[in-house]
């Protein structure tokens, strides 16, 4: 289970990540903090010891194919998250010396992958 500073380090980096993406808000879901395209579309939702399982993490929108990808790989990192898993859906542990600029990266991949076009292009032009 995450200290108070982990949970709290790794929130503040997630948020950055994500509220540095064109039209992106943060709201609650089911409790949690998540965010989402132009108030609509969810690309990410941070998660500590979600029903008890312990892991302080992300679940994300990932591109068809890049969830069994990441599992295969790197197992003790990525994981099939419930409820949204089925959708190729990623889990992403941040309680394991995380990269934060990998996870940037991942955020910017999962919002690609839920956002218009043009926002898209918008995050390309700058």
């Amino acid at each position: 289970m995450a200290t108070a500073r982990q949970h709290d380090r790794a929130l503040a980096e997630v948020r950055k990540a994500c509220l540095a993406l064109p039209e992106v808000e943060e709201r609650l879901s089911h409790g949690a903090p998540a965010f989402f395209v132009r108030g609509r579309k969810s690309f990410v939702m941070f998660l500590d010891d979600h029903h008890g399982d312990g892991v302080l993490g992300i679940w994300c929108a990932a591109p068809p194919g890049a969830q069994a990808e990441l599992v295969d790989t790197e197992p003790d990192r990525f994981f099939v998250p419930p409820y949204v898993g089925h959708r190729g859906w990623v889990g992403v542990r941040l309680d394991r010396a995380p990269d934060w600029a990998e996870l940037a990266a991942i955020v910017t991949d999962a919002y690609r992958h839920v956002a218009p076009k043009t926002l898209v292009a918008r995050l390309d032009a700058d």
